[in-house]
């Protein structure tokens, strides 16, 4: 698996469709888990227009990434807590051996998400 990698990102609280009609500033690519119907988190961004007078807009330092392909995703379904969904893109939260955590899942592989503080005891359980 490949190693968990800290980002740098925003987190943003808002009306749903404001969510959706969001533009990302960043310079180069922005990853965007809707982790709620009003809240998403959004690797790479470094600023946000939102068409929301009461959102909530923070940065957010907390939280590390590492890109799965198919092999790395199969290795870390052994230890997923949780239903996967069969439904792709899609993301999905809950306990990677028993460590909360977030799979953005695609064709591909998926993007695994865990809070910086976790990883050194994700890695070492997922070993």
């Amino acid at each position: 698996m490949p190693a968990l990698e800290p980002f740098t990102g925003l987190r943003v609280v808002a009306d749903p469709g404001a969510l959706d009609a969001a533009t990302w500033e960043a310079d180069g690519p922005v990853t965007v888990l809707r982790i709620a119907p009003d809240e998403a988190l959004a690797l790479g961004a470094s600023g946000v227009e939102v068409d929301d007078e009461h959102a909530i807009v923070e940065p957010e330092p907390g939280f590390s990434a590492a890109r799965l392909d198919a092999a790395g995703l199969a290795s870390v379904l052994a230890h997923v807590e949780f239903r996967m969904p069969a439904e792709r893109p899609t993301l999905a939260q809950g306990k990677v051996a028993g460590v909360p955590a977030k799979l953005l899942l695609d064709d591909d592989g998926a993007l695994l998400v865990v809070q910086t503080a976790y990883v050194a005891d994700l890695e070492t359980r997922l070993r």
